[in-house]
Parts: structure tokens; C-alpha cells; sequence
């Protein structure tokens, strides 16, 4: 049997004393299938998410139009020649069409792309304030 020297460290399988700097291979993948899990769930969300702020960006752009055809209506008595159509939404997700006549006008917002809930590619608004669809866009 050999010495034991002061300060010396036991080897081999039994008494190993490994310093590891790293992560395994199995924590790495728990590591990755964590954020794997977690993106599955954020991504839907997140979609949802940027589908309703798209039908706001239409919203907004009916609802800037319809109140300066109300403006023009106190003053002018008279819808028509109040506002330029058919414009763009500001973030260009909607274009913007419409008629007008002395007394009555509708808009209507379409969606451009293809990315926004399914029942809100067209949207309108009349004088009366009367919105279609009426399934949720509004």
C-alpha cells in the first residue's frame, strides 16, 4: 500500500472529485425543452395579440373619419367633400373606403394582409353609427 501525501486527492469512480465548469447534456435539453414548452404557449398568445392590435389600427381610422364627417356636418350641413377617400389606415393595415351624400355616408375598412381575426377583414361605420360585424371587431 502506498502513502497517502498530504494534500492529495482521491481518483477514479469511487472518491472522484470532478470540478465541472458546464451543464450536462441532460440538463441542457430539460433546459431547452422548458423554453420549448413555454413558446409553445407565449406564441398563440402573441399572435392573438397582434391580430387585435391590427383591427384597432382599422378602428382608430374609422372613427377619425366618421368624426371629421361629423365636423363637416355642423358646419357645412353637408357630409359630402369632407374628407379624401379612399385613404389608409396608419399603420396601413386597413385601406379605407367610402360614399358620401348630402345627408348619409358609410365607411368601410378592409384588411390588406392576411393577418387579422377572420371576422374583422371588413369593417363599417354609416351616420347612424351603426358597426358591422357585429361579432366582436367592435
Amino acid at each position: 500500500m502506498t502513502p497517502k501525501r498530504k494534500g492529495s486527492r482521491p481518483h477514479g469512480p469511487t472518491g472522484s472529485t470532478r470540478h465541472s465548469a458546464g451543464f450536462t447534456l441532460i440538463e441542457l435539453m430539460i433546459a431547452v425543452a422548458i423554453i420549448g414548452i413555454l413558446a409553445s404557449i407565449a406564441y398563440p398568445s402573441y399572435q392573438n395579440y397582434v391580430k387585435n392590435a391590427r383591427v384597432s389600427d382599422g378602428q382608430a381610422k374609422l372613427m377619425d373619419l366618421a368624426g371629421q364627417l361629423e365636423r363637416c356636418f355642423t358646419n357645412e350641413y353637408s357630409y359630402e367633400n369632407c374628407v379624401s377617400l379612399p385613404t389608409d389606415s396608419e399603420d396601413g393595415y386597413y385601406r379605407i373606403t367610402g360614399s358620401t351624400t348630402a345627408s348619409t355616408y358609410t365607411l368601410t375598412a378592409t384588411h390588406t394582409g392576411n393577418q387579422v381575426k377572420d371576422a374583422c377583414k371588413t369593417m363599417t361605420i354609416s351616420q347612424t353609427g351603426q358597426t358591422t360585424p357585429d361579432s366582436g371587431c367592435w
